[in-house]
């Protein structure tokens, strides 16, 4: 399906790492344009990060497609004068630079609203606007454990952990993303631009929302329960013979049929088996006796005893067998793409369809500056002022049609 909810909205993203990036690409799907501006001397640092094919960042490629990118130079007179020509133009902008480092440029939210009244700014920062934190640097996983995630990820008999993904950051992409929809809507009744502010800190607050809740009405911190739930037992993974499988019984009907499926139904007699609540109180001890009777089975032999029985399960599939899964495939949500160094290139579509159909594929991630020399041209610089700039190192440009 072709977006174009944002096709008039042109979005300048003054960003790095995944969170804003991740933002601004929520935004591309829809059909906005976003220019990317990039320091002088390398640009996103993603684009240096792990993995690297063909000399292409894949993370870089994950967070950044159709977007434009520009290369300027903002803190020398002449490249601030040309941000402040594309900040006119734009409808939303959006950075997550050090906190202040912007504002030390010259492009505090004052300015911008000087520059463009009807601009939505979208301010991006790791601990918020305040407190004794908030000018501390900040990635993901430093935001996983000043949150509790950590805290309450792993095994107990083991290390705290932090979950391998970039959950603060894509999670707070999703709220700079939605609130930019909420504040076009605004401007479209008010005609006034707004000052956006998320964090990092926030969004890691909202996802422990419920544990945090428990702990101020005066429950026990979470201990550490490696792949367990602390609502509800079972809910986790068992061993097989060859492997793990994870499975949850939520209410006691469904405890009962998964006993049936592994041929232990003397279990729901035991002490300590009769209810959810009984079973949490003593989870080490159902998890054992559970784990003993999946481990005759194997991997294969319990999914299908599971799914005759009913019970929510899955099997504990590593990344390659996602690609190749049948559910996976028949979504149709990952999609292969020419890309001109890395030839088929997986894609991850936005999770989310319209009338049965995703968001279009338009285009891969811009190679550094390839969109310099077209953008300031479309505000209005003669050839002869761009190619000053490029000579007096203010601007960067590279070779147009090539996709990083």
């Amino acid at each position: 399906m072709s977006a174009n909810s944002l096709s008039d909205i042109r979005v300048i993203e003054i960003g790095t790492s995944i969170a804003v990036p991740y933002g601004c690409q929520i935004l591309a799907d829809f059909g906005a344009e976003v220019i990317k501006v990039e320091r002088c001397g390398g640009g996103d640092e993603a684009r240096r990060w792990a993995p690297v094919r063909e000399g292409v960042s894949v993370t870089f490629l994950a967070f950044n497609r159709h977007k434009k990118s520009v290369v300027i130079d903002y803190k020398d007179a002449r490249g601030k004068q040309v941000l402040e020509e594309l900040i006119a133009s734009a409808d939303v902008v959006v950075q997550n630079l050090r906190p202040g480092a912007l504002a030390a440029a010259g492009f505090d939210w004052e300015r911008l609203r000087e520059l463009n009244p009807r601009l939505i700014y979208v301010e991006m920062t790791g601990y918020g606007r305040t407190g004794p934190r908030h000018l501390q640097p900040a990635y993901d996983a430093m935001l996983q454990a000043y949150s509790g995630v950590v805290a309450m990820t792993g095994s107990d008999d083991g290390p705290p952990a932090r979950v391998p993904l970039s959950m603060m950051d894509m999670s707070t992409g999703m709220w700079l993303a939605l609130g930019v929809f909420e504040a076009l809507r605004r401007r479209d009744k008010t005609g006034q631009g707004v000052h956006i502010e998320v964090s990092l800190l926030q969004t890691a607050l909202a996802w422990v929302t419920a544990p945090l809740m428990s702990v101020a009405a005066g429950e026990p911190v979470p201990e550490r329960l490696g792949s367990g739930f602390r609502g509800n037992v079972p809910n986790g993974a068992f061993p097989t013979s060859d492997g793990y499988v994870f499975l949850s019984a939520g209410n006691n009907d469904t405890f009962h049929r998964l006993l049936d499926a592994i041929e232990a139904p003397e279990l729901a007699n035991e002490p300590g088996f009769e209810d959810n609540l009984a079973r949490v109180r003593n989870r080490r001890l159902v998890n054992d006796r559970l784990s003993e009777a999946t481990s005759a089975f194997t991997t294969d032999e319990l999914l299908a005893r599971l799914t005759t029985a009913g019970v929510p399960h899955s099997a504990v599939n590593t990344l390659d067998r996602v690609l190749t899964d049948p559910q996976v495939q028949a979504l149709g949500q990952i999609v292969t793409v020419e890309h001109p160094r890395l030839r088929d290139l997986s894609v991850v579509s936005a999770p989310i369809t319209f009338d049965g159909e995703y968001l279009e594929h338009r285009g891969h991630a811009p190679e550094l500056g390839v969109d310099t020399v077209a953008v300031l041209g479309s505000l209005g610089l003669a050839a002869q002022e761009i190619d000053a700039l490029i000579e007096a190192h203010v601007i960067e440009a590279a070779p147009q049609g090539v996709a990083s």
